[in-house]
């Protein structure tokens, strides 16, 4: 069995309420000027919290909102403003475009290299300040993964940075933060993490130790997202969707995602579907393509979404993905890609550039051609 390595953050502080405390974490390491990275709807919602690091001692260099889908260019131009504030650390408080920005800052923040160099594995040269995440979505598990994601609208497509020195130092992971997440994002954001945890579990890299992570992620994803979507002051249930979350965030680094990721990459590249949306749209057609190569895998996925009929693996796992059906259509998200307004002579297209997305489709549990991805494009039509 082969190894794997965890680049887990040094502090990781998980509850209601511990949001608070990252200017004492601050603080502690000697940072008291501190680069915000975050979105203009959670500006406008966090107001008390940074009162709080305020008053804390920390003061907060605030930058512009970074947008849904940040682009190459978006953060070069940011890069470029920061230059004569002086911070001495970064904070990412956000869902996981903010978060994902705020990382690369840390990272690159004076460095003369255009970013464009550092798209790939293990290209970034090193870290140059503190740096410390709270999400305010529960998806994308950036908080404590060693990803990175920016659009390269010159070419249409998102590109990663990976490395683990995007790791944050301290994640704080708050689910009062994700209180006032409305229900189509809080529906989105949740299948992306549910997503994760599925595609790290059924995955030709899978570990024990991160099985388990996986596993919990999807228990407790399965059993709190349609009640989080349908009642977003419910304490319980945003709770452990945000813990599900982390579990899934946890899976990224050692393990990673797989075909469900990269066919959704082009949607998101191409028409800015938003990324949790694509997953959820494309998760249950990849499935449904993968289960004859891992039935065993996908009945276990389905047992902890609380399924327990079925007398083979294969009709359990099938069952699962119906649950998985069940729940988007519950959430309200659309089924459909044609009710986007993409249209089916773009599926070709879309096809070609997801068969480019090999660092995560080499983890799918089955290979795909250019036609299975076009079929599975088709499916979701």
């Amino acid at each position: 069995m082969s190894f794997v390595r965890m680049h887990a953050p040094p502090t990781l502080v998980v509850g209601e309420g511990c949001a608070r405390e990252a200017a004492q974490w601050l603080i502690g390491r000697g940072c008291r000027r501190a680069l915000l990275v975050t979105c203009r709807s959670v500006a406008d919602t966090c107001s008390g919290l940074f009162e709080s690091w305020a008053d804390a001692g920390v003061t907060l260099l605030k930058l512009a909102a970074t947008p849904s889908e940040p682009t190459l260019h978006f953060f070069e131009n940011l890069r470029a403003s920061v230059r004569e504030l002086e911070p001495d650390a970064v904070i990412g408080l956000g869902g996981g475009s903010a978060l994902d920005v705020a990382k690369l800052l840390a990272c690159l923040v004076g460095c003369s290299e255009p970013t464009a160099q550092f798209f790939g594995i293990h290209r970034l040269p090193g870290r140059r300040f503190p740096l410390v995440c709270l999400p305010t979505t529960a998806g994308t598990g950036s908080e404590v993964s060693p990803n990175a994601i920016l659009l390269d609208e010159t070419e249409g497509v998102k590109q990663a940075v990976i490395s683990p020195f995007l790791v944050p130092d301290a994640a704080f992971v708050d689910p009062e933060l994700t209180h006032s997440l409305p229900p189509f994002l809080t529906a989105a954001s949740g299948f992306d993490a549910l997503t994760h945890c599925i595609e790290a579990f059924a995955n030709r890299h899978a570990h024990p130790w991160v099985d388990a992570w996986a596993l919990q992620g999807i228990r407790w994803i399965g059993a709190n997202l349609v009640r989080a979507v349908e009642n977003g002051s419910d304490a319980e249930a945003r709770r452990y969707v945000a813990y599900g979350s982390l579990c899934g965030g946890l899976c990224l680094g050692p393990v990673n995602t797989a075909a469900v990721h990269a066919l959704a990459y082009p949607l998101g590249g191409r028409y800015r579907l938003p990324h949790g949306l694509a997953n959820a749209m494309l998760l249950p057609h990849v499935l449904r393509f993968n289960l004859p190569a891992a039935s065993d895998r996908y009945a276990e996925v389905a047992r902890a979404l609380g399924i327990s009929a079925g007398n083979t693996s294969l009709e359990c796992a099938g069952h699962g993905v119906d649950r998985i059906e069940q729940m988007a259509r519950r959430c309200g998200l659309p089924g459909r890609l044609r009710e986007l307004g993409i249209r089916e002579t773009d599926l070709p297209g879309l096809a070609r550039a997801a068969l480019q997305v090999q660092r995560l489709l080499k983890n799918n549990p089955r290979n795909l051609t250019e036609a299975d991805v076009l079929a599975i494009y088709k499916a979701a039509f």
